[in-house]
């Protein structure tokens, strides 16, 4: 008998560029459909995890539509494409009558958030409701950092240490949290349904924003074998040639460090240097295990479109060409990828299709 492999799904944070994980999903949908199969990501997938914009676009996928029909996802890819081309510069517009009041509420808020947060959780609200993360359609880790607890958060609907239930979570607050990326927007106050209690969380890139171990590690939790997990991680581009000159930086002081305008260094740089690290310690984990298998798509961009809060059409134009570059790059990869999932379902007989899977179930 052919084992099944468990499918997991690693995206990066990345604000605006979340537009080229979701368009490489997007060409997995096509040439899935190309060859007969028109199934739901959260039917592929035995996990998705996502940090930032990733956890947004994971949520997406795997929480029930309010109202919608059994087993319907929040979006579809194309709704999220809708999302990101369109409304992602409604929640990028600074509000200016919002930014005045709080000028004179606190006249020395320097470090006040680039952006009104209320449109955005209006938005969660209409698409999530009040479905909480229990009731995922697959697997689901969403990455935060509680500012009050001071504890890195790993919001899941798996399975704790000793195989115990996590702590739930509402869906919209968990997408909420993941995303509230400081100085961009404030930090989000949710609702632990577990233990009734709040907590002040921030987005989870503060010290995770290529969260493919976390998903490995989860998987393992659940008892998945290491040689059945198929891990696919997500990458929302990097700037190589956007370097900050030491004769820039030496002078930027704490304001520097953190000014929207400059792009945020320090936390581009955070971001940057862990997505590295992360897919490099994942490359050498399933090398070293030599079971398994590891896909990990990104792609360069250009310098101007590294900025989280980019949302121009010139822009978008700008990501939707490097994640082009990235699916005409990876052809064969994302093939076999494919082929992979194809050979993963069941068929009309409740047996897998026939593929030589190893490790019998």
């Amino acid at each position: 008998m052919a084992g099944k492999k468990r499918f997991v799904l690693s995206i990066d944070g990345g604000g605006v560029r979340g537009i080229i994980p979701l368009r490489i999903l997007e060409t997995i949908e096509s040439r899935l459909a190309h060859r007969g199969v028109n199934k739901p990501m959260h039917e592929l997938f035995d996990m998705m995890c996502g940090t930032s914009t990733g956890g947004l676009i994971a949520a997406s996928l795997s929480a029930p539509k309010p109202d919608g029909k059994k087993s319907e996802a929040v979006a579809t890819i194309s709704e999220l494409r809708d999302f990101y081309e369109r409304d992602a510069r409604t929640i990028f517009t600074p509000s200016i009558s919002n930014r005045l009041a709080r000028m004179i509420a606190n006249p020395y808020g320097l470090f006040d958030e680039s952006y009104d947060a209320r449109p955005f959780e209006k938005l969660l609200k209409e698409r999530f409701g009040w479905t909480s993360m229990a009731s995922g359609l697959t697997n689901l880790v969403l990455t935060a950092y509680d500012i009050e607890n001071r504890r890195a958060l790993f919001m899941t609907n798996g399975l704790e240490e000793g195989s115990r239930r996590p702590d739930d979570y509402y869906f919209w607050q968990a997408v909420r949290a993941t995303t509230a990326a400081p100085s961009y927007f404030e930090p989000s106050r949710v609702e632990n349904l577990t233990l009734k209690r709040e907590e002040a969380l921030v987005d989870g890139g503060v010290f995770m924003n290529d969260p493919s171990i976390a998903a490995y590690l989860e998987a393992r939790k659940l008892g998945w074998g290491c040689e059945d997990v198929v891990l696919l991680s997500l990458g929302t581009g990097y700037a190589p040639k956007r370097g900050y000159p030491y004769e820039q930086a030496v002078g930027w002081g704490t304001l520097g460090w953190m000014r929207p305008s400059n792009g945020v260094p320090l936390l581009s740089i955070f971001a940057d240097g862990q997505s590295q690290t992360a897919s490099y310690q994942a490359k050498w984990l399933f090398e070293e295990m030599n079971v398994g298998k590891y896909i990990r798509l990104t792609g360069e961009i250009p310098p101007d479109a590294e900025d989280f809060d980019n949302a121009r059409p010139g822009n978008l134009i700008t990501l939707n060409g490097a994640a082009d570059r990235i699916i005409r790059d990876n052809t064969v990869v994302l093939d076999e990828f494919v082929e992979m999932l194809i050979a993963n379902l069941p068929s009309s007989n409740g047996s897998q299709h026939a593929s030589d899977l190893e490790n019998a179930a």
